[in-house]
């Protein structure tokens, strides 16, 4: 979060010092599970199939 943003929004800034910036979390373990995801499953038959149509 830049200074900008706890400047305009200072309930956030409050809340992510005292819980962590909780999307930004959600949105790092996200792009995990799809990185993990796409290796342990192969999704180019569905990619091609789904472009097919």
């Amino acid at each position: 979060m830049s200074s900008a943003d706890s400047i305009e929004a200072p309930i956030y800034a409050g809340l992510v010092e005292e819980q962590g910036d909780v999307p930004a979390e959600v949105r790092r373990v996200a792009e995990e599970v799809l990185r993990d995801a796409d290796r342990a499953v192969d999704f180019g038959a569905v990619r091609s199939s789904a472009a097919a149509r």
